[in-house]
């Protein structure tokens, strides 16, 4: 019996508060009547020619699944029957000609942000008004749904303070009672960690005259905290606005990249490991979870032992030079990795920005080099605690699937990578359970990278409700 994974609309769903949803709903009937006995005119019945279980990593073939309309859940689902007569009043989507698949997730995104090809960051920032930005985060939204992409977490808005919140009130629909509140939008299901945390002096954007100052225009890159009662303050400041995580921000001694470009480059320790304890453990007292950027081992190590939920990027996770008291034996740098890989924190390696950045280069020393290091050792470490993000937003929204297809060009079977596109960013982001259902024209087994493009993913329910139905968007009421 195989398990179809889904998840909750949004926290304010009153279903998943009424606690109907299990994790992995098992095919057939579930026990709850409520769900069971869907209205007249209630059930989808969605034909699928190949479906995609990402527990047990297997194409299951001719499946059906029925979702509630009201609900926007799956009901069950169970194997197709050419016998079988859909009940009257129950809409038919056949995708029998198709794989279909839980709706990805990206677990590290920016929606305010565009590439730095286009505009470079600190000019976003500085120069581009928070109604534009918001604005370009509507499209960037609309771009990554109908990618496949039904749930995103977005890291930080970058400079546009609380706007995330306000995004996520616009793409959220709650169903209650039998009656749906639509969202005002098209986008995937959105988590935010609002402005980030940063130590002072450790971030941007900077201006080059008052070079001691926070900022420039009164606009920060993230919210800054020093000693152990502001950083408690700043992550109860953050979660009382409306934070689904917080973020904690490493940065690099920029300014001296001018002069010194190995200290200009070098990743450190900017909070002290008391500021850090603090951020975690109040963050985990009121619900929130905590993700932490960072690169190098020694700050890996670290941050793993404190209990953190997930670690960003670690391109650098088997360097642990920065750190004299440790040196730089490599024995000692695998370790690190083998404690992330037996820890419940999980690693989001956001190989896409590093590709970007690199422009694919993988001369030696890169950062997509480095990176690129990194994941393949994970991988022979058979770490499992992985979950898809590309910090996109880097390189074009919509285009996703990258960070999924760099892992499976770096040697991870594919069937893996789609349980971290979908399992792992789901139960890294949030528990409860939805209709999020996608379906690809193409070949998951002999051409993944052509199977996961947006132009391949030929339907996209979220919650029940469809987005892309043959290849086109659904134009919403």
């Amino acid at each position: 019996m195989m398990h179809w994974l889904v998840h909750s609309d949004d926290v304010n769903d009153l279903a998943v508060r009424r606690g109907l949803g299990l994790p992995g709903l098992s095919m057939g009937p579930t026990t709850d009547t409520s769900i069971n006995m869907p209205k007249a005119g209630d059930v989808i019945r969605i034909i699928a020619g190949k479906l995609f279980d990402p527990y047990t990593l297997t194409l299951v073939e001719k499946q059906v699944i029925r979702v509630s309309r009201a609900t926007g859940r799956v009901l069950d689902v169970s194997p197709y029957d050419d016998q079988a007569q859909a009940q009257a009043g129950e809409e038919v989507i056949d995708l029998s000609g198709l794989t279909v698949l839980p709706g990805f997730v990206d677990a590290h995104v920016h929606l305010f942000l565009h590439p730095y090809t286009e505009t470079s960051w600190e000019d976003q920032l500085t120069k581009e008004s928070l109604t534009e930005r918001t604005i370009r985060a509507t499209v960037h939204a609309k771009r990554t749904l109908l990618a496949g992409f039904t749930t995103v977490r977005d890291l930080g808005t970058e400079g546009a303070a609380d706007a995330d919140i306000a995004l996520r009130k616009c793409l959220s629909s709650t169903h209650v009672d039998d009656t749906t509140s639509n969202a005002l939008i098209p986008g995937p299901r959105y988590f935010c960690a609002s402005r980030g945390i940063v130590p002072t002096g450790s971030y941007g954007p900077k201006g080059a005259i008052h070079v001691d100052s926070e900022g420039i225009d009164g606009i920060t890159g993230a919210a800054v905290a020093d000693g152990r009662d502001e950083c408690i303050k700043a992550v109860r400041r953050q979660i009382g606005a409306g934070a689904d995580w917080i973020k904690v921000y490493y940065r690099v001694r920029s300014r001296m990249s001018g002069v010194s470009a190995e200290t200009g480059e070098a990743s450190m320790n900017t909070f002290d490991e008391e500021e850090l304890k603090a951020m975690v453990e109040c963050a985990h007292k009121y619900g929130a979870k905590v993700a932490a950027h960072a690169t190098n081992g020694v700050t890996v190590e670290k941050l793993v032992a404190l209990g953190v939920d997930s670690i960003e990027h670690g391109y650098d996770i088997l360097e642990r030079s920065t750190d004299s008291s440790t040196g730089t034996d490599t024995d000692n740098a695998r370790q690190v990795l083998r404690a992330l890989a037996r820890s419940k924190t999980t690693w989001v390696p956001t190989l896409a920005a590093y590709y970007t950045i690199s422009q694919g280069s993988d001369r030696p020393g890169s950062a997509w080099a480095r990176a690129s290091e990194a994941f393949r050792a994970a991988l022979q470490e058979g770490m499992e605690n992985i979950a898809c993000g590309g910090d996109t937003g880097v390189f074009p929204h919509g285009q996703n699937a990258l960070e999924m297809v760099l892992m499976v060009g770096l040697g991870a079977d594919w069937r893996k990578v789609l349980r971290w596109g979908t399992l792992g960013g789901w139960e890294s982001i949030r528990r409860g359970f939805a209709a999020d259902v996608i379906a690809t024209c193409g070949d998951v087994e002999g051409n993944f990278e052509g199977a996961v493009s947006a132009e391949s993913i030929q339907f996209v329910m979220k919650a029940g409700r469809v987005y892309k139905r043959e290849g086109r968007a659904v134009e919403l009421a």
